[in-house]
């Protein structure tokens, strides 16, 4: 997994690109987030739209983020999920509990619109 970090206008970017298996990328995922709360930057999007595979350990990845994020009042939306992520998403019902926006553009708009 490759992790790229974006600062686009009041929001972060997670830029994800390749397999999501959890283990070792779970750690770096979750300090980079805590980072991120550390400096007040607490409007995270995740660009899923380079993952080509995510197994259930990489599923908990998001879910972790989700929760650390909201514990620090923070926002944690994907964008860009593919038809694979989407579905894998369906089935386990963890559709119904994230933000989820067809690309980055529109879920940093949708940060304005809860103002």
């Amino acid at each position: 997994m490759k992790l790229k970090t974006i600062e686009k206008y009041e929001a972060v970017v997670l830029e994800i690109k390749g397999n999501v298996m959890g283990g070792d990328d779970t750690k770096k995922f979750n300090e980079l987030l805590h980072k991120l709360i550390d400096e007040n930057k607490k409007n995270v999007v995740v660009d899923l739209s380079g993952v080509q595979f995510m197994n259930s350990s990489g599923l908990g990845m998001l879910i972790g983020g989700l929760t650390t994020m909201k514990k620090a009042d923070g926002y944690f939306k994907l964008a860009g999920i593919t038809e694979k992520i989407e579905s894998l998403l369906i089935i386990t019902k963890l559709i119904t509990i994230f933000e989820t926006y067809e690309d980055v553009e529109a879920a940093i708009k949708s940060f304005s619109k809860k103002k």
